[in-house]
């Protein structure tokens, strides 16, 4: 079972609170990425598991349309540390989509690997091990490749 993990895109400053910002334009075509470069993947999700925030979710519906699957909600990933094992149980392939520091965290306590996950990144782990991490610009390269 392979858990990827994808941070939310690039979001606005010009919100009311930290909740509400929804991404910019560059962080809608950084899902749009995220999302095209999984399918070219040839990734399948069985479920998409988002923070409630604005730019997760939406972050999350963007990518989602490439793989054909609808996120759900989830409180677990609004912020602070989670096990991405336990929110994935039972799912099968699962893409979660949330925040900085939460992500770089739970990446470390479950492979042992420090990173960094910038916005628009996408993790993946599988079986306690850190299989692949890919930025922003490499998710469109692989994108808009084939």
């Amino acid at each position: 079972m392979v858990i990827w993990l994808l941070r939310h895109g690039a979001a606005s400053d010009d919100a009311p609170d930290d909740f509400s910002r929804p991404l910019t334009e560059t962080g809608e075509r950084q899902a749009e990425a995220a999302g095209r470069a999984l399918a070219r993947l040839g990734v399948t999700v069985d479920a998409c598991i988002a923070s409630p925030k604005v730019r997760a979710l939406e972050t999350a519906r963007i990518a989602c349309r490439e793989l054909g699957t609808e996120p759900e909600e989830s409180d677990a990933l609004r912020g602070g540390d989670f096990d991405p094992a336990e929110l994935a149980a039972g799912r099968g392939e699962v893409l979660l989509v949330g925040h900085e520091p939460d992500f770089s965290r739970a990446i470390q306590a479950a492979t042992g690997a420090r990173v960094e996950l910038k916005k628009g990144g996408l993790a993946a782990i599988e079986d306690g091990v850190l299989v692949a991490l890919l930025r922003s610009p490499q998710l469109k390269a692989i994108a808009a490749a084939g």
